[in-house]
Formats: structure tokens, C-alpha cells, sequence
């Protein structure tokens, strides 16, 4: 018996040609339909013929983003305009809350999400999720417009190639951003994107969420390793060699994984997590939210996870990097000319932590001051990377509201 099999290049590739087909039909007997509606309503627009349209849609493929989102939702609700919410499961946190004006509905995962958003009918369209007209998720033809959000502070180019290429606009962080978007789309004879600073909306609920946690009753010091993901990253990297001489130190070690090893470490976490499960100084954190471990924490230990921001900016605490060289090819960031923000920043506001500095690592922490020059870098660097502090989610939908109304149907 012969098993086929269908790697997952072309996998992709044929889902895309079938949605492809699937779309053009599908809107080619919806076009035949507005207009015959239309020839019995005098002309009318053919967005208000085409009961599906939607104003406001945002596609949240994750319930892990839910605080990006939430702000923008509370921003939609208090001003009374209806949204439509798409999310991948009933699991999604949206459910817990008593909105009348966001509309959530569940549309799956991967391709099921992608083939009904493929199909959306929608004025404005918002999302994290980068590669739009890249691989399997498609720009519709009935969707004016489409806008990415950030879901990390950083650059902008950290994505994968083009991963934010054929977005109508980009709604940045800060001012610093619009540089890097700038050199890719002349390097790429783009369009050119409008580009919007609202600030970090899943930072500004962070800040709230870490000012109402109580502080620790006979508090221990506390360092906290949170690491990206990839061969590159701290865990695969160095692993015992770095957590070992942590662990022996008698300090509290809170280790936080990224999500992603989850799915593609599986085999070296639960190595290590099986080698410091029962120790009574090592705590894993596998929660959703980041900020119960970040308040504790009196120092942080990582590589290049965009977790640094997080920490520097609602911390203001010191930050140890440990191999924060990674290989950008597959990244836009590989087609920048300079050293990017973070990078550049990083070394600034950080302390550098080397595999022969592991032995002597309690030392090296214990010496760690965190001097008044390091603090003003700290301020500085949050100053230029996290603008709009508080109001994110009002300037979000200011923007969007905008743009709608701009439409020349409106």
C-alpha cells in the first residue's frame, strides 16, 4: 500500500490555490447578486446591499492576546459602535465579559480561520497577525482596509520576511518605528502604508493589572529567566550550563518559557523541567500572563525575548542578556542597513551575561548596581519606545473611526 504524503510547502501552497478558486467564485456570484439587488434599489451602495458587510472587524487569532485587544474592545463599547470580534475558540476571554457592542464569534484555527477571513466583507480590518497576502491568509477584495497592531514593543522588522508588507497601515508603538517600515517598502517598491502611533495596548493593561498586586510579604530576592525561543535562545542554548550555578545560589528562580517551546522544544523542556521540578527554589511559570513574575522579580535574566521591554518599562529594574546574537536572515530586520532599535538599546540599558560568567553568576549579580546612569537609560529607551501611555486603545479607535469614515460610500 502507498501512503502519500504532502509536505507542508505545498500543503500550503495547495490551500492557498483552493481558497484562491473557492474566493473568486465566491465573489463573483456575490458581485452578481449586489447588482441585481442594486437594479431594484435605484443604484444604491453596494456595501449596504451586501448584508455581510461589517464596519469594524478584529481577528484575534489567539486568546494569548487578548489584552492587546481588550482595550480597543472597552474603547468600541463605551462609544457605543458595534464590532465584530473573530476569535479561534470558546475559551477566548471575551466570553467573560458583558459587552452589547462587541459581537465575538468563533471561526477556528489556521486554514478554517483563514478561509472565512479570505471571504470577509468588512470596511476595516484589524489584527497581530503578520504575512497577510504571504502565505495562506489573503487580502479579501470586499475589505477596504487593513491595519496591523503590534503584540510586542520592539522593531518592527523582527517579523519574518514581509510579514508586514501588504498591511494598508501599521499602528506603531512610537515614533522610532516608521524608519525601518520607510527603508522596506522603498528597498521593495511597496505602497506606501500609513503609519499611526497608539502606543502598546497590552502594556498599558499590564501597568494597571501590576499597580493593583500586592507586594510580597517577607520577600525573597528573586531573578527571574524568561528566555525567547530557538536555537538561538537561552534555554536551547545553555540550558543546565547557566541554570544550574542560578539554582545554587538559594535565590528564588522563576523560569518562564516562551509559549512556542512548547510546541517546538517539547523535548529539551521537559528535559529541564523534569531535571528542577521538585527543587523548592525553582518555580515554572507557564501562566498566560506575564506580569505576577515580573512584579517579583528583582532581576531578569534573558536573550533577545521581547520580554525586555515589558520588564524595563513597568519594572524600571535591572536586565541581564545572555547571547542576544541571532541569526536575522529570515527576518526583515536582515534587510536593514543598521543596527536596530532593540539591539542597539539593549547593550545600553543591559547587562551582558557571557557562558564564562555562569560559575560565577551570583557574584556577578550580587555586583550588579544599578547605578543612576543605567536608570536614565532605562527612562530614555521607554521614553523612545513606548509612547501613548494609558490611551492606547482610545487612539486605536480613533483611527479606525477615521479611516471608516473616510470611505467615499460614507
Amino acid at each position: 500500500m502507498t501512503l502519500l504524503y504532502i509536505d507542508p510547502g505545498t500543503g500550503s501552497m495547495l490551500f492557498s490555490i483552493l481558497i484562491g478558486a473557492c474566493a473568486t467564485l465566491f465573489f463573483l456570484f456575490k458581485a452578481l447578486l449586489i447588482k441585481f439587488k442594486m437594479l431594484f434599489t435605484g443604484g444604491k451602495d453596494a456595501s449596504k446591499s451586501d448584508k455581510s458587510y461589517k464596519d469594524y472587524v478584529i481577528y484575534c487569532e489567539d486568546k494569548r492576546y487578548w489584552y492587546v485587544f481588550k482595550p480597543v474592545l472597552d474603547e468600541f463599547e463605551a462609544r457605543k459602535i458595534d464590532v465584530t470580534y473573530y476569535v479561534a475558540n470558546d475559551q477566548d476571554p471575551v466570553f467573560n465579559e458583558k459587552y452589547e457592542y462587541v459581537h465575538s464569534e468563533v471561526i477556528g484555527e489556521g486554514n478554517k480561520a483563514f478561509a472565512k477571513l479570505n471571504m470577509l466583507s468588512a470596511g476595516f480590518v484589524l489584527m497581530t497577525t503578520p504575512g497577510l497576502q504571504v502565505y495562506q491568509l489573503k487580502r479579501s477584495r470586499n475589505v477596504k482596509h487593513y491595519s496591523h497592531i503590534f503584540h510586542s514593543l520592539g522593531d518592527p522588522t523582527m517579523y519574518r520576511l514581509f510579514g508586514i508588507d501588504y498591511f494598508d497601515s501599521i499602528l506603531c508603538t512610537a515614533d522610532f518605528q516608521y524608519e525601518d517600515i520607510r527603508t522596506l517598502e522603498k528597498q521593495r517598491n511597496l505602497p506606501t502604508k500609513e503609519l499611526v502611533t497608539v502606543g502598546c495596548t497590552y502594556l498599558d493593561v499590564h501597568q494597571k493589572k501590576m499597580e493593583q498586586i500586592p507586594e510580597e510579604e517577607n520577600h525573597q530576592f528573586t531573578v527571574l529567566v524568561s528566555p525567547s525561543w530557538g536555537k538561538s535562545a537561552l534555554l536551547s542554548l545553555y540550558g543546565e550550563k547557566l541554570l544550574d550555578p542560578l539554582v545554587a545560589t538559594g535565590w528564588k528562580i522563576i523560569i518562564r518559557p516562551h509559549p512556542q517551546s512548547k510546541i517546538s522544544e517539547a523535548e529539551m523542556l521537559e528535559r529541564i523541567e523534569g531535571k528542577y521540578r521538585n527543587l523548592p527554589n525553582v518555580e515554572w511559570d507557564t501562566n498566560r500572563d506575564n506580569f505576577y513574575s515580573l512584579k517579583r522579580a528583582d532581576l531578569m535574566i534573558t536573550d533577545f525575548s521581547g520580554i525586555i521591554w515589558d520588564y524595563t518599562f513597568l519594572c524600571d529594574k535591572p536586565v541581564m542578556y545572555a547571547n542576544a546574537d541571532m541569526d536575522l536572515m529570515p527576518y526583515d530586520a536582515y534587510n536593514i542597513d543598521h543596527e536596530i532599535w532593540q539591539f542597539k538599546t539593549l547593550r545600553e540599558i543591559g547587562i551582558k551575561l557571557e557562558e564564562k560568567d555562569f560559575p560565577n553568576i551570583k557574584e556577578i549579580i550580587q555586583n550588579a548596581s544599578d547605578n543612576p546612569q543605567l536608570k536614565e537609560l532605562r527612562h530614555r529607551a521607554r521614553d523612545e519606545g513606548w509612547m501613548g501611555i494609558g490611551i492606547s486603545g482610545k487612539l486605536t479607535v480613533d483611527y479606525m473611526v477615521k479611516t471608516v469614515e473616510s470611505f467615499p460610500n460614507n
